[in-house]
């Protein structure tokens, strides 16, 4: 088995990643999105992400596509400045491959040189857990749980805040050593 190559993401990557998340919403509780988007639309996002100089990645063996990561921030307002959220999606076939443990490392590496200070995961429902198993093996911790905050698939579902520092974190302000 090859192993992984994590790089940027490329257009021409955007149709196998809208056929990853596209699985997620139709059959998962990852994302909360209820119709997956259009091809269009995922191109639209990614632009977005990359407008705001954030990283968009995707982890490929062979050739192929197996995962994606991004950061977005965190909330618009100018305070959130040096916050960003993480988003990673796995290929159906791929979970438990290290998919996810090679894409969310250089993510954070990503975002920290950029001069992000906090990085926020918002995991879709509790049950996910390989993906809280995954961010706490990379450094985030449990901050807290939104209970019963959506509802998809006939349920209620949670969601699980974990985050964690970047860089130096809250230790200085921001521009200082």
């Amino acid at each position: 088995m090859s192993s992984l190559i994590v790089r940027a993401s490329t257009e021409a990557d955007v149709v196998r990643c809208a056929a990853i998340y596209s699985h997620h919403v139709r059959y998962g509780t990852a994302s909360f999105e209820v119709a997956a988007p259009d091809l269009n639309e995922m191109r639209r996002r990614r632009a977005a992400v990359l407008d705001l100089g954030l990283p968009y990645l995707v982890a490929e063996r062979a050739g192929r596509v197996l995962g994606y990561a991004y950061a977005g921030n965190w909330r618009p307002r100018p305070a959130y400045a040096f916050s960003v959220e993480d988003s990673i999606y796995i290929d159906k076939d791929a979970t438990g491959q290290g998919v996810g443990r090679a894409l969310l490392p250089v993510l954070i590496e990503q975002c920290s040189v950029l001069g992000k200070r906090q990085m926020v995961a918002v995991i879709g429902d509790s049950a996910q857990t390989p993906s809280i198993r995954l961010h706490e093996t990379c450094g985030f911790e449990m901050v807290g749980t939104l209970k019963s905050i959506g509802f998809k698939f006939g349920r209620w579902l949670d969601s699980v805040l974990m985050q964690r520092p970047l860089g130096p974190g809250d230790t200085v302000a921001p521009g200082g050593n």
